[in-house]
């Protein structure tokens, strides 16, 4: 079949211009995901994000915990969490009597001594797995310590 001037009726229209054919296209299936990327870069959310356009820091990617890492001194998170119980408590320890500077009621100074004491007594008698097994915190001395403390808070 012709079309009126003699050629391919789909490709010519009446004057003998040529017109789109529309090919047929396989319809896309676009996921949820897909759709909210592709709406968010057309609304521009993605332009100017930090680091935009800077090379990808890859150095450290053998450490199994490379983006824990990355993520820690990113956000500049506090790490302790990720230690051993006994080394928290090792850290804790280190910090007193000048963590307690702030308290005024000595009832209170006590307390927390006292609760660091059980913790530490506590973490020794949990069961002991791996390399950091063998490593104990010390307990303060409370009265040692508030006294410590008193001075600190008068200087």
């Amino acid at each position: 079949m012709t079309g009126p001037d003699g050629g391919d009726p789909a490709s010519t229209g009446p004057e003998g211009h040529f017109r789109r054919v529309r090919r047929w296209r396989p319809q896309r299936h676009e996921s949820r995901v897909e759709k909210m990327i592709r709406e968010a870069t057309e609304r521009g959310e993605f332009d100017n994000l930090p680091g935009m356009g800077k090379p990808l820091n890859l150095s450290g990617l053998d450490d199994p915990d490379w983006w824990a890492k990355q993520k820690i001194r990113d956000e500049d998170l506090d790490s302790t969490a990720l230690l051993p119980p006994t080394l928290q408590l090792r850290k804790e320890r280190d910090t007193f009597p000048e963590s307690l500077r702030g308290i005024a009621d000595e009832g209170l100074v006590r307390t927390i001594l006292t609760d660091f004491n059980t913790r530490v007594k506590q973490d020794r008698l949990r069961p002991s797995v791996g390399p950091a097994s063998h490593l104990v915190c010390r307990t303060v001395d409370v009265e040692e310590m508030v006294q410590r403390w008193r001075l600190s808070r008068h200087s």
